[in-house]
C-alpha cells in the first residue's frame, strides 16, 4: 500500500507534539510495511520565500496552488492508494483534499484540534473557553477577536477558509478521532458516524516502570488554559508540609509565577525546562501527574508517558482528559475547590492505581496497538472507496 502522508510541520520555535506524532507514525508505518510518501511542509520555510511567494503566504490556507499542483503530480506518479491529512496549515491548505478526490485517491484525516470551525483550533481566548463561532454560517467572532495569529487580517483569511472548506473537511472519506470528545465534536460538525473512528496517538514504551514515587507532578507549557494558576492556586488550599512535594516542570508565560511559588514555599520544587532523560526522572520521582487543564485539551501526550511509566493522572473534566486517564487516576471539575479536594485523596489512592495505569497505556495506547488500528482504518478506507 502507497500512503502520502500531507503535514505542514508547525515552527521549530513552537515545540510541537503533533510533529513528533507524524514522523513516529511514519517510522511505524514503514516498518509494518507501508510505502510511505511524506508531503511535508514547515513554516520554517516562510522566511526563505521568495518576495512574490510571501505576498501571496496570506492567501494560502484557503488554496495554496503550488502545493495543489505538487500534491498532485506526487499521486499520479506514484499511484498512490490513500491520502493521509495531520495539519494542512498554511502551506498546504485544505484544498489538498479536493486534489487528492480529483485524481482518484481516498482521504483519511488524524484531527488534531477544533480547526473545522474554529480560527484558532483550540476553543479558547482570552482566559476561557470559547465556542463563538460554532454554528455560524461564517465565523465573524474569530476576526472580531483577533484569533488566528493576534492579527485581525490574518484571522478574516482563516474565517474565510473556514466557511469556504466547510464542504471540503465533509468530504473527507474518513476521520481519525483522537478520543472520544473529537469525535464528538465532529459529529457536531455534520461527520457521520461511519466515518469517524476513535484511534488515539500513542508513545513509545519505556519498559516496566519503576517503583511509585512521592509527590505530585506538573509537567507541560507553563500557560494559564494549562490551568497552572488553577493548580497553585488550589495547592495554597493545604499547609506547607501537609502534601508531598509539588514539582513543576516546564517553560512558558507564567514561568514567573510558578517561580514565585517556588521562592514562597518549600513544598513546590520549579526544575525548569528538562530533557527527555529529565523528564523520564521526573515521572519515576512522582507518584500523580497533574493535567489541570482549563481549555478542551485534545490529547495531552504527556498523560500518555505518564500511564506508561505506571503513574496515575489527576485531571480535568474537559476536552480529551477523561477518555486518556478512563480508569487510571481521577477527574475533577477545573476549579479550585474540587483539585484542591482531590489532592489528599490522589495521594492517598496513588500506589493502588500504578499497576492500572500501566494496563491502560499496553492495552490502549501502546505503538503495536494503535498502529494495528491506523492500518485497519486505512484497508477499510481503500477498500470503501
Amino acid at each position: 500500500m502507497k500512503v502520502v502522508i500531507a503535514h505542514n510541520r508547525y515552527s521549530s520555535a513552537q515545540p510541537s507534539g503533533e510533529n513528533t506524532i507524524v514522523d513516529q507514525e511514519i517510522v511505524q508505518l514503514r516498518a509494518a510495511g507501508v510505502d510511505v510518501l511524506p508531503f511535508l511542509r514547515s513554516s520554517d520555510e516562510i522566511a526563505t520565500l521568495p518576495l512574490v511567494q510571501k505576498a501571496l503566504l496570506p492567501l494560502s490556507p484557503l488554496y495554496a496552488g503550488r502545493a495543489q499542483h505538487e500534491l498532485r503530480t506526487l499521486l499520479r506518479a506514484e499511484r498512490a492508494d490513500l491520502l493521509h491529512v495531520h495539519n494542512p496549515y498554511p502551506l498546504l491548505s485544505p484544498w489538498v483534499v479536493r486534489t487528492a478526490h480529483a485524481c482518484g485517491v481516498p482521504v483519511v484525516q488524524t484531527v488534531h484540534n477544533y480547526r473545522q470551525v474554529c480560527a484558532n483550533g483550540v476553543f479558547f481566548r482570552d482566559g476561557h473557553i470559547c465556542t463563538d463561532c460554532v454554528g455560524r454560517a461564517f465565523p465573524t467572532p474569530a476576526i472580531v477577536h483577533s484569533c488566528y495569529r493576534g492579527s485581525k487580517a490574518q484571522s478574516a483569511v482563516m474565517a474565510t477558509t473556514l466557511a469556504a472548506h466547510r464542504a471540503t473537511w465533509r468530504s473527507v472519506d474518513r476521520y481519525i478521532a483522537l478520543t472520544d470528545a473529537i469525535a464528538s465534536h465532529l459529529r457536531d460538525f455534520g461527520i457521520p458516524d461511519d466515518r469517524i473512528v476513535v484511534k488515539p496517538n500513542s508513545v513509545p514504551d519505556p519498559g516496566p516502570p519503576d517503583p511509585v514515587g512521592d509527590g505530585f507532578l506538573l509537567l507541560g507549557r507553563l500557560a494559564t488554559e494549562k490551568g497552572v494558576g488553577l493548580l497553585l492556586e488550589a495547592w495554597q488550599r493545604h499547609a506547607v508540609g501537609s502534601l508531598p512535594p509539588l514539582r513543576i516542570v516546564g517553560d512558558g508565560p507564567l514561568r514567573p509565577q510558578v517561580e514565585a511559588a517556588a521562592a514562597a514555599r518549600s513544598d513546590v520544587v520549579f526544575l525548569g525546562q528538562l530533557d527527555q532523560t529529565g523528564v523520564r526522572a521526573a515521572l519515576r520521582d512522582a507518584s500523580v501527574l497533574l493535567a489541570p487543564s482549563l481549555w478542551q485539551d485534545v490529547l495531552p501526550t504527556v498523560i500518555l508517558e505518564a500511564l506508561a511509566a505506571g503513574r496515575p493522572v489527576l485531571g480535568t473534566a474537559l476536552g480529551g482528559i477523561p477518555y486518556l486517564v478512563g480508569s487510571a487516576g481521577w477527574i475533577v471539575e477545573p476549579s479550585v475547590d474540587a483539585l484542591a479536594a482531590a489532592l489528599p485523596r490522589c495521594r492517598a489512592e496513588a500506589p493502588a492505581l500504578a499497576v492500572p495505569a500501566r494496563d491502560r497505556y499496553l492495552a490502549t495506547f501502546h505503538p503495536d496497538v494503535v498502529l494495528g488500528q491506523l492500518l485497519a482504518i486505512y484497508r477499510s478506507t481503500t477498500r470503501s472507496r
